[in-house]
């Protein structure tokens, strides 16, 4: 069972597994995360998971400072690949590590920006382009969608991709919608541009997985869920969360 502590913002956040030998520490204000003690495999899911909690949780690249972590298994080095691909299409999400004992070249971190240490990956970090984001938590009420298409509104005209408002509007209000009609629980609503595409996601607190609904009357508004969003999206997927999910997409411009 992983096991999160919120303490007051400014303060460190500590992360970790019942009974493993290893912990995630993130300063609120920081982008760095340190893993510290040993990883094991059994201990992947939940690192993987610990993870991708803190990516939703701050928009921006990531560094995962592994300096003091052992690892018992060259090959469970791959889990920091896996949360890359993960979030690669979330908006603004990524993953550096830094690495002092890791081969560079290890296929295990494949598409993984590996630094050797500390002031090498906060070099990295600060010659990345300034994340731009637009985020809001929101209630599951019908009033979401509303204030989730502003924002993309918002962004669209801000980011210089105002010919994607309107898909993206259409899409944000069906990935919202689905949180009011079957999670019903608070969101957080991201949205980012990338080069000419903008990516969108709604992050809820059900652990129920989205579907598609089928479809919906040609004259009702609302109701075709994810139907909607792969017609007009280039892709969109769902990311599973200890504690619910995340559903995103990515228009391109042909939207």
């Amino acid at each position: 069972m992983t096991r999160i502590e919120r303490p007051a913002a400014g303060h460190e956040t500590t992360i970790d597994s019942a009974g493993a030998p290893w912990r995630l520490a993130a300063d609120e204000s920081s982008a760095v995360v340190r893993l510290t003690g040993v990883l094991e495999p059994a201990g992947v899911p939940a690192v993987r998971d610990a993870l991708l909690i803190r990516l939703c949780q701050r928009p921006g690249p990531v560094v995962a400072d592994l300096t003091d972590l052992r690892v018992a298994d060259p090959a469970t080095r791959s889990v920091f690949a896996d949360v890359q691909r993960e979030v690669a299409d979330w908006p603004a999400a990524g993953l550096l590590v830094c690495d002092p004992g890791a081969d560079r070249l290890d296929p295990a971190l494949a598409g993984v920006p590996v630094l050797p240490d500390l002031d090498a990956a906060m070099d990295a970090l600060a010659r990345s382009p300034m994340a731009a984001v637009l985020s809001a938590d929101l209630a599951p009420a019908v009033g979401s969608a509303r204030q989730a298409r502003e924002l993309v509104t918002d962004g669209c005209v801000r980011w210089g991709v105002p010919a994607l408002a309107e898909a993206g509007g259409i899409a944000i209000t069906e990935l919202v919608n689905n949180v009011v009609a079957h999670a019903g629980t608070p969101m957080t609503v991201r949205v980012a541009p990338d080069g000419d595409a903008l990516h969108l996601a709604v992050r809820d607190h059900s652990t129920h997985p989205p579907a598609f609904a089928g479809p919906a009357s040609p004259t009702s508004i609302g109701g075709r869920g994810l139907l909607l969003v792969d017609a007009l999206a280039d892709r969109w997927g769902s990311t599973p969360l200890p504690d619910g999910k995340l559903v995103w997409c990515v228009l391109a411009p042909s939207a």
